[in-house]
């Protein structure tokens, strides 16, 4: 049985959202208790988070930016992004859980782990918050790694929205490949096929957009037929997925259709889609995912196949 790690603290329920807000902390409360009372529960090792210094988030954020938020306060940072009094150090542990489970990975104490962090990330701009996300902590991980010795970076993202945020970030960098699926036409609006990175970055983003309606037929299509050959040609030295439940069926704020067995597919599929399974790591970040039923069993789901 794998070494798989699962990285938490109390500290993300203390971000508060205005009342009906779909990014709640009962998402995260769902998600512990779902997991805490699972067979597979005594097999995870627990981690308990370290909070990001400045030096962290500014690998990808800008200094202007960071001060910002940093200085902010209460309120909103954009129509969608909200910071309370708690926020931030919320945020600072979520991008800090992401890149202990990475250096955990390098020193070997961990193969594979789960990062259940709120708020999450992968909207945020370098310049700026967006869609619930403050600080970008999968890109924040992904410059982390790189500095613990892991040379090129395979991005994964499955959440409905595309990760417009991780997209721009390394946009023209031909070390760190970001492979998304998400529903198109909707929020942000970003996405496209056509957006293939630029410069030396060109070909290095690869983008599968869902139309309204599909399912689990269409993402075993992209995770187990697509993703394998893109994987295998980029040779990453580690795997960080930007994982998003919000694609399940019930979902409120989206149009998919995909079932419980078809998360399951595609977590599969990103797991053997590496040549070394033995060797590279993978780390799971939490993005979206809003009926908690959903969401908790997805979670879980994930976990169980993290373990074979």
């Amino acid at each position: 049985m794998r070494k798989v790690g699962f990285v938490y603290s109390p500290v993300f329920l203390k971000h508060a959202t205005p009342l009906g807000h779909p990014e709640s902390r009962e998402r995260l409360i769902a998600i512990t208790g779902r997991l805490g009372s699972a067979p597979f529960w005594k097999n995870i090792i627990q981690i308990s988070p370290s909070k990001a210094e400045h030096s962290d988030i500014a690998l990808v954020h800008t200094d202007n930016y960071i001060s910002k938020v940093m200085s902010f306060g209460t309120g909103h940072l954009d129509p969608d992004t909200y910071m309370s009094e708690d926020s931030l150090e919320a945020a600072l542990f979520a991008a800090g859980a992401v890149i202990d489970a990475v250096r955990k990975c390098k020193s070997g104490e961990i193969l594979r782990a789960f990062c259940a962090v709120r708020p999450p990330g992968h909207h945020a701009e370098a310049y700026r918050a967006m869609g619930f996300c403050i600080f970008n902590n999968v890109a924040i991980a992904a410059r982390s790694a790189q500095q613990a010795g892991f040379k090129k970076v395979f991005i994964v993202d499955f959440d409905v929205h595309h990760g417009n945020g991780t997209q721009h970030i390394f946009y023209e960098d031909d070390t760190v490949f970001y492979f998304s699926t998400h529903q198109s036409p909707h929020y942000p609006g970003t996405g496209g096929k056509a957006e293939r990175g630029q410069g030396k970055g060109e070909g290095f983003t690869y983008n599968v957009p869902m139309h309204h309606g599909y399912g689990d037929k269409e993402y075993e299509s992209a995770y187990c037929e697509v993703l394998p050959g893109l994987v295998k040609e980029f040779g990453p030295d580690i795997l960080l997925v930007s994982a998003g439940y919000d694609i399940h069926a019930n979902d409120p704020l989206a149009g998919l259709r995909v079932t419980d067995e078809g998360i399951r597919t595609i977590v599969s599929c990103i797991l053997s889609s590496l040549p070394d399974p033995e060797h590279i790591p993978v780390v799971f970040s939490l993005e979206g995912g809003y009926n908690i039923t959903a969401l908790s069993n997805g979670v879980s789901i994930t976990m169980e196949e993290m373990l074979k």
